[in-house]
């Protein structure tokens, strides 16, 4: 069983340490973000984990992508759309993909990384628009966006990148049109040939049917934070896609013990199949302390090993 993460993880940006970094920093070319990013990665291969990120170190899900798509502003803490979303001429996430490639080489690990978007639904929902659009009728603004995220994903795989995960919390929320939604992830997935896999976490009793239509190859969601999610995927065959089964609560501070974590892998199994599941915890992991995050991927990584042991 794979093992993966959803993507955010707890490592903060850090002054400058040395003589080197203080003479960068006075030449004005000091990343303050690349020692969280080292972080990030180092505990992830630490943990065992299978295919990592780079910790989306930079900010929220929202401010990194609206901070740099043409059209778009971050304004005291809120995402704004100005005027028309247009594709980005450079990319957004790609240098911070290949830097953790060469942490893992360099350490002599095998793992493979995956590159994180957020969603075009989930981007618009999320901000104010004060320009171009109507604020009633979003539906442009969202395929707008989904063709400014596809340049985002075909420059991550031409990076590297060996799977694309598409964030969008908001569909499970009942406020997103899905068709839209749908039709806009299907824009993105349709230029990528890497594996892509779409989160929605919450409660997806009134979407799963739906998202298993979408045009990828992986539905995430949380089940630790949400066991009843459990039972309403009971009633669905799962035929093409694979499911990111969420086995570790990222709302909580509780270390999950590895036999919890076995004991509730087992359950998905039971539903989903060893062969359609790949491991991870429920959501990003920003709000967690460094060594309860930590604590959790390795437990949730001992678990996954443990069991396909096992099964072999």
């Amino acid at each position: 069983m794979l093992t993966t993460v959803v993507g955010s993880y707890p490592s903060q940006p850090s002054k400058p340490r040395n003589w080197r970094e203080k003479l960068l920093q006075i030449l004005g070319s000091y990343d303050p973000y690349k020692n969280a990013i080292e972080i990030a990665v180092k505990d992830q291969l630490k943990a065992g984990i299978d295919i990592i990120s780079d910790g989306q170190v930079r900010g929220d899900m929202i401010s990194i992508f609206a901070s740099k798509i043409p059209g778009m502003k971050v304004d005291n803490g809120t995402s704004k759309i100005i005027t028309r979303i247009l594709p980005p001429q450079n990319p957004i996430g790609a240098q911070d993909l290949k830097f953790s490639q060469k942490i893992i080489k360099r350490l002599g690990g095998e793992q493979e990384i995956k590159g994180i978007i957020t969603g075009p639904s989930t981007l618009v929902y999320s901000s104010r628009i004060e320009g171009f659009y109507d604020p009633e009728d979003k539906k442009r603004a969202i395929m707008d966006m989904s063709e400014a995220l596809k340049r985002e994903a075909s420059y991550l795989e031409e990076s590297g990148a060996s799977m694309i995960q598409i964030d969008e919390p908001f569909l499970s929320t009942g406020i997103v049109d899905i068709k839209t939604a749908k039709k806009a992830v299907k824009r993105i997935s349709n230029v990528i040939s890497v594996p892509v896999a779409l989160h929605v976490c919450g409660d997806i009793e009134e979407v799963f049917e739906d998202l298993l239509k979408f045009n990828v190859e992986i539905i995430d969601c949380e089940f630790a934070g949400t066991p009843k999610n459990l039972e309403i995927i009971k009633d669905f065959e799962i035929k093409d896609k694979k499911i990111g089964f969420g086995c570790i609560n990222t709302k909580s501070q509780k270390i999950e013990t590895i036999q919890e974590i076995k004991k509730f892998i087992k359950k998905g199994i039971k539903i989903i199949g060893e062969e359609k599941i790949i491991i991870d915890p429920d959501c990003g992991m920003r709000k967690l302390p460094r060594n309860v995050a930590f604590s959790k991927l390795k437990n949730m990584v001992e678990a996954a090993n443990a069991l396909q042991d096992k099964s072999q």
